[in-house]
Order: structure tokens, then sequence, then C-alpha cells
């Protein structure tokens, strides 16, 4: 791999450190690199090995090329670089030619200015906070549409989509917007600047088609599956942009094909990735540009490996519950095991979903927008009433530190934390946690449908994979060697 001589070089190399891996990053003494290294805070300057270190994982790495992206190139052959004669995992062998590289190039990482709904004087504003920064605050200064109100102490703009796009226009060279999830976008042009100012927008770049994003937001999609049908379609217009998008919208089935075939060739996407860029592009030519007669329902479709979740025992679920003093996030945690639920439906709770009176746990919009009840702990119903009382939240049953929402991150950053510190080894997030329940109640000799029911499956196909991981039953089975 060559790099241009003038950019600096981070040479990434394993460091094993407490029955632990982590990444050594070396490079020539250098001030502008060691004070972009600084301001990561993934990051941490280690004084036993004299060296800047990161935890190894692919998002670590990721961010690590973004982070330096317009100051120095990431060396990461010596990460790899095998032990053994024979390895362990095999080799394979990749497309050489440019197929799956990325045709959007993200823009350095910028600091964030957080854009969070406030209530002042019977109206409501769109409030706009930031670690202090003198860029920051002369851009807000100059800005025509934010304003600096004394009595908050902050400043705001007016929830109307103009002001909007106007202010991230002002602010775009400097910062990067980013929506609490209690603001909810309805003006698709205000919704794709948001969503693609993290882009670099050079010579024939395609924005994603605003027609695109409005017939899914008339079908009721999701927002998830929007922002992901959105980033992947915006992909496949970018990698043919020299032809233009007019040429791009008479692609034929074969062109659409040769596309995903080259992303499964590329050998860094997943399949389930690759799947939904081909649902994506399939709704853009059917449902957008009408074009019924390219029978895009035969584009082939790469085979999905069937794994099994990752499962904790009982004892690492207590374990890791013990080890989160924190009342809030042992309830958060609790409640993931306790329900079966997903984070989004944890973050989503409001006060009177607990329906106490009935032993229930109320979940409204689930997965597929679907409502549904699940169980209610007693044990749990008692730590979150000993949270309220300390807490006093006013609407939602989880919120930030300055209301509204808790967010997705905070509780993946509590569920690690946790796990850490209990010494569990085992590979698991807080997803895991609803598997675990799933798991354990089918131990227990709880019938699949009553488990199908409370974890909001559609299907009962997609409950049984759990017979797959239990133990229930299987220590009485003895193995043939056994009776030899």
């Amino acid at each position: 791999m060559a790099y241009r001589s003038e950019l600096p070089v981070l040479y990434l190399n394993p460091l094993e450190h407490g029955g632990k891996t982590f990444i050594r990053i070396w490079y020539k003494p250098n001030p502008f690199v060691s004070k972009r290294l600084k301001e990561a805070s993934w990051i941490r300057y280690s004084k036993t090995y004299k060296c800047f270190v990161m935890h190894r994982s692919n998002q670590a790495i990721e961010m690590l090329h973004r982070h330096f992206q317009d100051l120095a190139k990431v060396d990461s052959r010596y990460l790899h670089r095998p032990r053994r004669l024979r390895p362990e995992q095999g080799a394979v062998i990749l497309r050489e030619s440019g197929a799956g590289t990325e045709p959007l190039e993200k823009l350095p990482r910028r600091p964030i200015v957080r854009l969070q709904p406030l209530e002042y004087g019977g109206k409501t504003l769109v409030q706009l906070s930031y670690p202090y920064d003198k860029v920051i605050y002369a851009c807000l200064k100059r800005s025509k549409t934010a304003r600096w109100l004394p009595q908050m102490q902050c400043f705001v703009t007016v929830t109307d989509s103009g002001s909007l796009l106007t202010l991230l226009s002002e602010m775009e060279p400097v910062a990067q917007l980013w929506l609490a999830q209690a603001i909810q976008i309805r003006d698709m042009a205000l919704q794709v600047r948001l969503w693609e100012q993290v882009y670099r927008k050079g010579d024939g770049y395609l924005s994603c088609p605003i027609p695109y994003l409005e017939k899914l937001y008339l079908l009721n999609y999701s927002l998830s599956t929007i922002r992901t049908y959105h980033s992947l379609l915006l992909r496949f217009l970018n990698s043919y942009k020299e032809r233009g998008l007019e040429a791009i919208n008479l692609f034929s089935e074969e062109e659409i094909n040769t596309y995903h075939r080259q992303m499964v060739q590329a050998g860094t996407y997943s399949c389930s990735l690759v799947n939904q860029s081909i649902n994506a592009v399939k709704f853009y030519y059917q449902r957008v540009l009408l074009r019924h007669e390219v029978r895009l329902n035969q584009v082939e479709r790469p085979g999905r490996p069937e794994c099994l979740p990752h499962v904790l025992s009982k004892q690492d679920v207590a374990k890791i519950l013990s080890a989160t003093e924190n009342p809030k996030h042992r309830c958060l945690l609790q409640l993931l095991y306790a329900g079966g639920l997903r984070i989004g439906e944890v973050i989503n709770l409001k006060i009177t979903d607990v329906q106490s009176g009935r032993n229930l746990l109320l979940i409204r919009g689930g997965k597929g927008k679907k409502d549904r009840t699940t169980l209610l702990s007693q044990r749990l119903l008692e730590c979150l009433r000993a949270y309220y009382k300390q807490y006093k939240p006013k609407v939602w049953l989880f919120e930030g530190q300055a209301g509204g929402q808790y967010t997705v991150e905070s509780i993946r950053n509590v569920f690690r934390a946790s796990k850490e510190k209990a010494g569990v080894k085992a590979q698991a997030t807080p997803h895991t946690l609803r598997h675990s329940f799933a798991t354990h109640l089918l131990e227990q000799g709880t019938d699949l449908r009553y488990i199908q029911a409370l974890l909001g499956h559609k299907s009962s196909k997609t409950t049984e994979i759990y017979t797959h991981v239990t133990t229930h039953a299987m220590e009485k089975i003895i193995s043939p060697l056994d009776s030899l």
C-alpha cells in the first residue's frame, strides 16, 4: 500500500494488555498529529507503554480514518500480520478492481451543535447547545436566524424549515447539526440536507431525490428504514455519478445486478447490507420511477447466513446488573432483560406505559410500528419506584440530564461499562439481554407462543431460533460416545 509522501502516516500495531487486545498507534513525531490524537475521545495516552492506544474494533478504526482524513494516512497492515504459517481462519481472495470502494467521501470531523426543543413563553423553540467554541459562537452571532436568549443563556431559533435550512448553510463550514429524537422533520428538502451534511460534495455529486423520501414517508416506513434506504440509494447513485441521473434512471436490471454483485465480491459488506441495498434501489425504480417493465424481483440476493444469537447465562446477567450502581442505569438494563425489550423501545417508554396495577408494560410503536404488552417484574417495579422518587422524570420514563429522551448511544455505553466492571468476557451487546430473556424463558418451560407474543415477533419461525441455543432438555441427551 503506497502513501503520498507529503502526509504523515499512523501505523496501527496490536497490543495485548490484561488479557485484552488493544491497538497501539505509532507515528513519527509530529505536533499536529499529536494534537489531533488528543482531541479524539476514544483514544488514550498510555503512560505504561508511552504511546497512544485505543480499543481494537472496526468502529474505532473507521473513526480514526475519518478523524485524520485531511491530516494523515492510517496504515493497518501490521495490525493483521499473521503470526502462524497456517492461519486459523484461512484466506479470502477478494476482487482486485475498485468495485465495492466507497463512492462517497466524508468531510473531516467537525464539532457537533445539538438541536433540541425548548418551551419558552408559551412557544416551542429550538435550542442550540455545543461545547464552547469561539468559531461556532462567532458564526451564531452573525447568524440571520439564530438569536441569543439571555433568560435561558443559550442560542435559539424558530421551528420552521426555512430558518433551519438557513442555519444549516451558515453552520456547515464550521460544525455539524445534530437533531434530538424529539424533533421530527417533515420537510424532505431539510431532511436530505441534514443527512447529507457529512459528505463532501464534489463535481457531479448526486443528492438523494426528494420524491424518494416523500414516497417512503407516505407509505409509513419507519425513520430508521428511511435513513438506511437513503444512504444506500445515495451510494448507488454516486457510484455512477459521471453518467448523470437521467442515464441512471434508465439502467437495466443487469446493470443493477452487476452493482450488487460487485458489492458481494468486494468482501467488505454483510449479506444483510447488500440485501437492504437491493431493496432500496428496487423501491426507487419500481415505486418512484414506476419502472415496472424492469423485473427487479429477479435481482440476485446473497444467501443470509443463519447465525445463532449470543446468549448470556443467568449468572453473567446477574453480575452485569449487580455491577450497575446508578439506579437509572440499573433500571435501563433490567428493562432490557426483564421484558425482552429492544433499545429503541426502552427510550420510547413513557411514565404512563408502566401499568403496575396489571403487572404489564405497554410497548407502543415497537418494530413494525406494532403495540404489545410484556412482563413487568415485581422486582423491577420496586426499582422503578425508587428511581422515580429520586429522578422524577416528567414525560419519558428515562430522560437525559437536560431533559428529553435518553439516547441509544448512552444505553450502549452503560452496558459496556457494566459488562467490563462485572468481568464478563462473553461477547454481548444490550440486545443480547433480549436474546437471553427469550432463551431463559424457554429453559424455564414457557410455551414458545407466549414468548413470541412477549417479543413482538410476527412469525413463530423468528422465535424458534431460540430453540437452537437453549439447554432445555439438552442435558438429558447422552452422547453415544459416553455409552461405549
